[in-house]
């Protein structure tokens, strides 16, 4: 962290700290989007169950409230916040097996196959938990926000046809081995840099569901869309595991309430929310490339995805690997 980021962090705990001695009900919740996005809609929905049923409050930092992904995640762990939404795509330095879900291919992109995918299979809803408690987070949900979409500046239907394209990545090494694997040449940095990164073509290109490409004007800084099928955004939503082990069995009852009430709500939400998304870029920008491709072309970017299979095995041992492999069973569960 650099000096300016250590003194606003302070800044912001030293008001955590305030608010901590002043409501001891008030519960602390930090997101990596805005309160319209995905994340900060579940969010609320989690804010209004929890108010609705007891005499708690939540307060909910969006997106720069607490600095970057890693200080808010740094403040979860440390429990100066009660609960915390990252991406396996930050994450997943610190909780390797959760990088199965940037693994290509194995994740439904057919509404109903993700929320069936999500609301019943195994790998998501019994097989993470262990992983985040040894970080000292309590797992309360993953849920997709949107099919990953990939904007550039030139069209691409084949791996070769990226070679060469700077596409930028969340700041996870999994992300930078999907990305080679597809040809391409993959650059880290956080959501903030990305749009100053497109204007002054430090980079050619990145993935986001359509939501956030509309939302944050991505169409207008790349001149092509291509939908490739490999994968949903997808996001977890933890709790600090000694402030969860802390409370009583009702507030527990509560919290895994309204972490599944605000679950129900966004997997229909957003579903919504991708396709405005897209209807409001073809609106908007009606000379922007849209591209999807045929069974065919996927075919050649999942034999590359093997490759990221195998560095994910790698990172993740062998409960990534079980992990990995159970939800492709899941997969093929949801398709039927």
């Amino acid at each position: 962290m650099t000096i300016k980021k250590i003194a606003a962090a302070a800044s912001a705990l030293a008001m955590l700290v305030g608010a901590t001695s002043a409501s001891a009900d008030n519960w602390r919740y930090a997101m990596e989007e805005a309160l319209t996005d995905p994340q900060g809609m579940y969010a609320l929905k989690f804010k209004e169950v929890i108010e609705a049923n007891s005499d708690h409050t939540v307060q909910i930092f969006p997106i720069g409230s607490l600095g970057e992904s890693a200080d808010a995640m740094e403040q979860a762990q440390a429990g100066l916040l009660q609960f915390i939404d990252q991406s396996p795509g930050f994450t997943g330095a610190m909780i390797p097996e959760a990088e199965a879900f940037l693994v290509p291919y194995v994740q439904p992109t057919d509404p109903q196959e993700v929320r069936k995918f999500f609301k019943e299979g195994v790998a998501v809803n019994e097989m993470f938990h262990d992983s985040y408690r040894e970080q000292g987070l309590e797992l309360l949900a993953m849920f997709p926000e949107g099919e990953m979409v990939v904007t550039t500046m030139e069209e691409f239907r084949t791996p070769e046809d990226m070679e060469g394209m700077k596409i930028r990545t969340m700041t996870s090494p999994l992300l930078l081995e999907t990305y080679k694997a597809f040809g391409a040449s993959p650059i880290a940095m956080p959501w903030g840099e990305l749009i100053g990164a497109l204007k002054t073509n430090m980079v050619d290109g990145q993935e986001n569901p359509t939501v956030w490409i509309e939302a944050y004007d991505l169409d207008n800084l790349t001149k092509v869309m291509t939908y490739t099928g490999h994968g949903q955004y997808t996001t977890a939503v933890m709790a600090n595991a000694e402030f969860y082990d802390g409370l009583s069995d009702e507030d527990k009852a509560l919290v895994q309430k309204a972490s599944q009430e605000a679950l129900d709500y966004i997997l229909d939400v957003a579903v919504e929310l991708d396709a405005t998304g897209l209807k409001k870029i073809q609106e908007s920008n009606p000379d922007y490339k849209i591209v999807r491709l045929t069974d065919e072309e996927r075919e050649a970017f999942k034999e590359r995805a093997k490759l990221v299979e195998a560095a994910f095995i790698e990172r993740a041992g062998p409960r990534g690997e079980a992990i990995l492999e159970q939800m492709k069973k899941d997969l093929e569960a949801a398709r039927q």
